[in-house]
């Protein structure tokens, strides 16, 4: 497959992330306080896809996907992909611009968030630590992948691809997203409780 195709294929699957977008919150009545508290996890995406990235070694753990996971886990697919979408767009804009290449970078984060609220919707908001463990451990890998497949084309696109910059770290990359995965499961729970409290908090004020 030419790289003009794959551009085509990932081209259609961003619109079929922003019609699910559309299908979800047209049928899921969300709300103005969901509304707000998924505009506060897109402002937190961005800033720790700018600063979230802790370095142990050749292992790189990035937290820019908790409000993600937390977005999907409090309100669904919808919440889940709004995040993502939104976040990583925003991300990329403030950081590129837009460019050739930018909705190639904008689909991973948003298949996390929709994958995620679509298993949390599946278990009715209720996953042990095992779940959330395996879920997270599944949509990293799959992140992963779709990553693989973006600097692939951006490379093709902007003429830097050689074999050894593109799939000479894939291993690396799904052994970080696992620890990652591993580490957010651990990092999730506590969060998205305070979460919770603050909006029962302001929902009885």
């Amino acid at each position: 497959m030419s790289p003009t195709s794959i551009v085509l294929c990932m081209a259609a699957c961003f619109v079929g992330l922003v019609a699910a977008l559309i299908v979800v919150n047209r049928f899921g009545s969300m709300s103005t306080r969901k509304l707000v508290v998924i505009a506060m996890m897109v402002a937190v995406y961005v800033v720790l896809n700018t600063v979230g990235t802790i370095r142990l070694g050749w292992i790189n753990i990035s937290v820019s996907a908790l409000p993600i996971i937390v977005g999907a886990l409090l309100y669904g697919p919808g919440g889940g992909l709004m995040v993502g979408l939104v976040g990583a767009f925003l991300g990329q804009l403030m950081t590129y611009g837009v460019t050739a290449t930018t909705v190639l970078w904008i689909i991973p984060p948003a298949v996390r968030g929709l994958l995620i609220g679509l298993y949390a919707k599946r278990c009715g908001y209720e996953l042990s630590r095992r779940q959330l463990v395996g879920v997270l451990i599944v949509t990293s890998l799959v992140v992963t992948l779709l990553n693989t497949g973006a600097i692939y084309l951006d490379s093709v696109i902007y003429g830097y691809y050689t074999y050894a910059y593109v799939f000479g770290k894939v291993g690396i990359r799904i052994v970080s997203g696992a620890v990652t995965a591993v580490a957010m499961a651990f990092v999730t729970p506590p969060v998205l409780d305070m979460l919770k409290r603050s909006l029962r908090a302001a929902q009885r004020a």
